[in-house]
């Protein structure tokens, strides 16, 4: 029998972990970063929520720019110090060999497999958070860690972070195709609805 988790949060969800960029005060600067989802398919958006009292909430509103920085496994440490110390206290911007796009002011991190650079479209003012929701203006990668042109999960190595027990896991096997891995089930039950 299920029972109701007391906490009303989404905290029972596994979200991947990230790094975002950022330039607080001219500077760049980095914080760890799990609570993002895609937002629009064209053009191409996501969505992150950052908390009014981080110092990278007030850098996203000065500038309206961001990256979204995916780490491999071998990151961890370096990725949940980002999270650990405030951008408000100690200066992060040495933390990584930075890389620039587009957007002056969305550092992104060299040795990420994955990086964004993203520009504000829209600000969701919340209780205690701000959704900001933002244009993906490019995605950059290597090709060591592409497989048809397209980031391979494997050769990038994300991870993601559980709570509330507050642990990082690497991402296992595949145990499906999308769109492929539900036709048997969905010929069956069509061909039994017309019996």
């Amino acid at each position: 029998m299920k029972t109701v988790i007391e906490q009303k949060n989404l905290f029972c969800l596994p979200w991947t972990q990230t790094i975002l960029g950022t330039h607080l005060e001219g500077k760049v600067n980095f914080m760890a970063l799990d609570w993002l989802t895609r937002a629009n398919y064209d053009p191409p958006m996501l969505g992150i929520c950052v908390s009014k009292n981080n110092a990278s909430h007030a850098a996203i509103l000065d500038t309206g720019e961001f990256s979204v920085n995916v780490p491999s496994v071998e990151m961890v440490e370096i990725t949940d110090y980002t999270g650990l110390v405030s951008g408000k206290r100690v200066d992060k911007s040495e933390l990584f060999e930075v890389f620039y796009g587009e957007l002056k002011s969305a550092p992104m991190i060299s040795d990420c497999p994955i990086t964004m650079e993203c520009k504000i479209t829209q600000t969701v003012d919340l209780p205690t958070n701000s959704f900001f929701i933002a244009e993906i203006i490019n995605i950059y990668s290597e090709e060591k860690y592409l497989t048809d042109g397209k980031p391979d999960v494997k050769k990038t190595t994300p991870f993601l972070l559980t709570m509330p027990d507050n642990r990082f896991w690497a991402i296992g096997e595949c145990v499906g195709k999308a769109w492929d891995a539900g036709k048997a089930l969905r010929k069956r039950l069509q061909q039994e609805k017309v019996e």
